[in-house]
């Protein structure tokens, strides 16, 4: 037998049965109505019965379809929440693997710090230290000098004092008197000025490091410079 189908949907199996049994009693009443008058007493009694059991009929139907929908109910929020726990892994997943990246970033910043502070050496405060300090400076920055070189004209031009200041000569009596370590004039200074180091002309690495890249810009090397430059 081919199976009844609505228009979009096909029917479940308990309202296959429900209309099959519909049908039955529908069956049933046509052929009590159909019984002569004369038949007796039995063919009235049937005809009785036959309101009775389509409320009984209706009644089943009416169970079948609630149980139905309540089955059809229940599928669809479990289906939800399945979908739910689904997507709360998958955000917890995401955050977990997040969290874990972050993490992961910090350790890695936190070791090359370490590895960069492992690097830079600690510099005496006295003018072996100071030299020293403007050599690794200029070693990143690519500026030429040796400790020799820088020795030499810091005796010649300070004799190692920090705070030296020429107030009698040609620059002096411009406004502009030379200073620090290396005796360098604030345009000077400030032209060849290296970023990272204090912007200070008696700043002995500051003084140091600008001096000697004024130098390489001029003589090619602070070794070259032997008298006043």
């Amino acid at each position: 037998m081919s199976e009844i189908n609505t228009p979009g949907r096909r029917l479940t199996k308990a309202h296959k049965r429900s209309f099959a049994t519909v049908a039955a009693l529908g069956a049933a009443a046509l052929a009590a109505t159909l019984v002569p008058g004369g038949a007796g007493n039995s063919g009235q009694a049937e005809a009785a019965a036959v309101p009775a059991a389509w409320t009984r009929v209706a009644g089943a139907v009416q169970a079948e379809t609630v149980q139905a929908n309540l089955a059809a109910q229940q599928a669809v929020a479990a289906k939800a929440a399945q979908q739910a726990a689904a997507a709360k892994a998958k955000a917890d997943a995401a955050a977990k693997a997040e969290a874990e990246a972050k993490a992961k970033k910090a350790r890695e910043a936190k070791a090359a710090a370490s590895r960069a502070a492992a690097r830079t050496p600690v510099f005496a405060n006295n003018l072996d230290g100071w030299i020293k300090e403007a050599l690794f400076i200029m070693k990143k920055e690519g500026i030429p000098g040796t400790y020799h070189g820088i020795h030499k004209n810091v005796m010649r031009e300070s004799s190692g004092n920090p705070l030296a200041i020429n107030n009698w000569d040609i620059n002096a009596k411009n406004g502009v008197p030379s200073k620090g370590l290396l005796q360098v004039i604030y345009p000077t200074f400030k032209a060849y000025h290296v970023p990272g180091t204090k912007f200070d002309q008696y700043d002995p690495v500051a003084n140091i490091v600008a001096a000697c890249n004024y130098a390489a810009d001029r003589y090619g090397t602070i070794d070259n410079v032997n008298s006043a430059y």
